[in-house]
């Protein structure tokens, strides 16, 4: 059956169709109140040379669908094999992360606090999002300090023979060794954690209160001085600290600036009628996705109209809100965009039938909120100028986006990158450069020759080169680097994790970019590699870093394969010393240059029995022939 006979027995009940091309990929996705109607509409605009559809009916081969009840299931339906399938046709949300979430690992044995950007079903309790986003670390950052809950790596089901740093420094109760703590101890800190997560300060204050007075008349004045300081600390955080509420005046607000096929987007966060962050997100090539998502908006009850080559804002606006809200447990009470779009109304209705209040998605036209809408828009401008035209980003707006994405505890201003080089494991070396303050810092680039390992093993190479380093820095009382950077894919990332684990470091920021995918892989979320465009100011620096280290390894590895090669021939002759083998390079210029002297340049050089031996080894053939006559 063709693709137009499949088209004719489509039911004409709501449902999500998905285009195939002749690879049985998926390359377009949307959802209908009327699949056969809807779907049929392709052809039609196909037939009439409609440059919306043209491009995607001349690669479509086949047509799936999946019938739901009712326009709502559609919308979440759509969303989900969008953000599966990622088919090349459709508008997609590339730069997918959300605001952080702290998340307390309830179902483990001794329960951990992370910052998150991923919600799973995992028996954790999830606590945000948070605005702005490093407000998130904040709180973390104090659950270490006064809660002394640790966000290490560990597997805490087992016991180590020692605790790391975080358990000197008083950040830890110490769970991985056995008899530092209690279970009833590390129960009592997290259910603390948990009541100051929820918003519960006056219960907290209340359990803090009445164990301080028990500890004092238990004349544990430690312990009760240990509940007064935490006392005080959430006294004084509750003015400061801000979370995401479900307030009247929280709203979400959207601006646009598109030019040449290249789409800049500005969300703009306001909480307690505050603006507390924004958001950018940028598109490029635009030209022909944009013109067929607009055409799908087109109400389905009205006949196909004529191609319009405008920038149909609505399409964008529309897969951007379903992608960014849908399946979020958090969505603001309002929502105000610049442009209208066709399918508004059912969107709304399906987020507030998830979150559990009413959602207004809004096109203001006058007043201050359209005002907001411009300030939105003027902002976008300046986006697309940064990203698209100017091309030159900051450094420290590159840092921010940096820390953003990588979720670092802080700004990063040192980054360390390693890498490995070797040619099938000889003369293994591996090198260390540094970015700093916005620039690569040579005086403390550092070349490391692999002593341990024997033959291709460049996982364990890695391992012994994160020890070697982050030893001495221990050792010294140096401080450690904000992010350590490996060239390689998950192996290389797993071995240095390895290496700083056996050191205590688990708290330490690592990734690893892979070469060929540029994917960039962050320990601790392995499953979910971070893909930069590629115009993407970030990506171009963590490529620069990459790219220098790998040239700096390669270098020493050339350097090394020399001096093997200069080593290993020459000094394995009888009569060859370190001065002979110095003398015939400075002369000759090469091993290679040496190799092939006759006997007469050798022996102007050395002495005539040490030339005859040189030149012997070299051309053992040819000497059995000659040295008899020179003899003579």
């Amino acid at each position: 059956m063709d693709l137009e006979q499949k088209i004719r027995t489509l039911p004409a009940k709501p449902g999500v169709y998905l285009y195939k091309n002749a690879e049985g990929e998926v390359i377009y996705v949307g959802k209908a109140k009327n699949l056969r109607s809807r779907v049929r509409s392709y052809l039609l605009e196909a037939s009439q040379a409609n440059a919306k559809t043209g491009s995607l009916m001349r690669e479509a081969v086949d047509v799936d669908y999946i019938m739901v009840a009712n326009e709502h299931e559609a919308l979440a339906l759509e969303n989900n094999l969008i953000k599966q399938r990622k088919p090349r046709f459709n508008i997609l949300l590339r730069d997918d992360k959300t605001y952080p979430y702290v998340k307390l690992t309830l179902a483990d044995r001794y329960p951990k606090v992370f910052v998150t950007r991923r919600l799973r079903k995992d028996g954790g309790a999830y606590y945000g999002p948070y605005f702005p986003g490093n407000l998130a670390y904040r709180i973390a950052e104090l659950i270490h300090r006064s809660f002394l809950l640790p966000s290490c790596k560990l597997d805490l089901r087992r016991y180590y023979p020692r605790p790391c740093l975080q358990y000197y420094i008083k950040r830890c109760l110490g769970p991985c060794v056995e008899g530092l703590t209690t279970p009833e101890a590390y129960r009592e800190s997290v259910r603390d954690a948990q009541m100051f997560l929820e918003g519960r300060a006056d219960d907290l204050e209340k359990s803090l209160q009445q164990r301080m007075e028990e500890a004092a008349m238990a004349e544990q004045y430690e312990l009760a001085a240990k509940y007064r300081d935490l006392l005080i600390t959430i006294s004084q955080l509750q003015e400061k600290q801000r979370i995401a509420t479900v307030e009247n005046d929280d709203a979400d607000v959207f601006g646009y600036h598109y030019e040449n096929g290249m789409l800049a987007v500005n969300l703009f966060h306001m909480r307690g009628g505050k603006i507390v962050d924004r958001r950018e997100f940028f598109w490029e090539d635009l030209q022909e996705l944009e013109l067929f998502e607009s055409a799908i908006e087109e109400d389905e009850e009205q006949p196909a109209m004529a191609a319009s080559t405008d920038f149909q804002a609505g399409a964008v606006f529309s897969a951007l809100l379903k992608q960014l809200y849908i399946d979020q447990n958090y969505v603001p009470r309002t929502v105000y965009l610049p442009v209208e779009f066709a399918d508004r109304p059912a969107l709304a209705a399906l987020l507030a039938e998830h979150s559990g209040h009413r959602v207004d998605i809004a096109v203001p036209v006058r007043g201050e909120r359209r005002s907001l809408v411009d300030l939105a828009g003027q902002n976008a401008k300046q986006s697309y100028d940064q990203r698209f035209r100017v091309m030159q980003p900051t450094e420290k707006l590159i840092q921010e986006s940096l820390q953003d994405i990588l979720m670092l505890p802080e700004l990063p201003r040192r980054i360390e990158c390693f890498d490995i080089s070797h040619i099938q494991g000889a003369e293994t070396v591996a090198s260390m450069v540094v970015w700093e303050s916005g620039g690569m810092k040579k005086s403390d680039y550092r070349k490391f020759k692999i002593k341990t390992v024997e033959g291709v093993d460049d996982f364990a190479s890695m391992r012994e080169v994160i020890t070697r380093r982050y030893k001495r820095l221990q050792e010294e009382n140096q401080p450690m680097p904000s992010l350590i950077l490996v060239d390689g894919g998950l192996g290389q990332l797993h071995a240095a994790a390895e290496a700083l684990e056996d050191l205590g470091l688990t708290t330490q920021p690592l990734a690893s970019i892979a070469k060929r995918e540029e994917l960039i892989y962050l320990y601790g979320q392995e499953d979910e590699p971070i893909v930069l465009e590629r115009r993407s100011p970030v990506l171009h620096l963590i490529q620069r870093v990459r790219d220098e280290s790998h040239r700096f390894a390669i270098t020493y590895h050339r350097k090394r394969r020399e001096m093997r090669d200069r080593d290993s021939e020459l000094l394995g002759i009888p009569g060859v010393g370190a001065r002979t083998r110095t003398r015939l390079i400075e002369h000759f210029g090469s091993l290679r240059s040496v190799q092939q002297a006759d006997l007469a340049a050798l022996t102007a050089v050395v002495p005539q029995k040490i030339a005859e031996a040189i030149y012997a080894h070299f051309h053992a053939e040819e000497a059995e022939a000659t040295l008899p006559i020179l003899g003579q």
